[in-house]
């Protein structure tokens, strides 16, 4: 896999499989199964699993739908979000080595279609909020 994305580890949380992989569910603390988000574009030969308790149902509930961003907005924003979380990853004295395990390799030369950035700008939105952090000087939404 040639574009394969490494994206990050989580709490337990987030996993990069390669294709043909099984899934995995996750128990939520209340007993409820999660199953995990992926993020691919077969195409372009990656694929990306995000296991962190909790996005799936962001993404169900909170999160706009697709088509409220335009792709482009959703590429600007990922690629500020991507910038900070791979400072980050990289100043694990600085950072919690727990929530930036692993560099983003995003691109911007590359267009990965709509689904992969609304996901990937969803899960930085999900995760701000949940880690009570912030990736760039952008409001976060939903």
């Amino acid at each position: 896999m040639k574009n394969l994305i490494y994206f990050l580890s989580i709490i337990g949380g987030i996993l990069i499989i390669s294709c043909g992989t099984p899934k995995k569910t996750v128990a939520t603390t209340d007993n409820q199964k999660e199953e995990p988000v992926r993020i691919a574009n077969d195409s372009l030969e990656y694929e990306i699993i995000i296991i962190d308790i909790g996005f799936n149902l962001y993404l169900n509930t909170i999160a706009q739908p697709m088509n409220y961003y335009s792709q482009s907005y959703l590429e600007t924003r990922n690629r500020v979000y991507v910038i900070e979380w791979n400072i980050r990853a990289q100043n694990l004295i600085r950072f919690d080595p727990n929530i930036y395990e692993n560099i983003i390799d995003y691109q911007p030369h590359i267009d990965y279609g709509l689904e992969v950035n609304y996901k990937l700008f969803n899960y930085f939105q999900f995760a701000q909020r949940k880690y009570k952090m912030r990736l760039g000087n952008f409001r976060v939404d939903g």
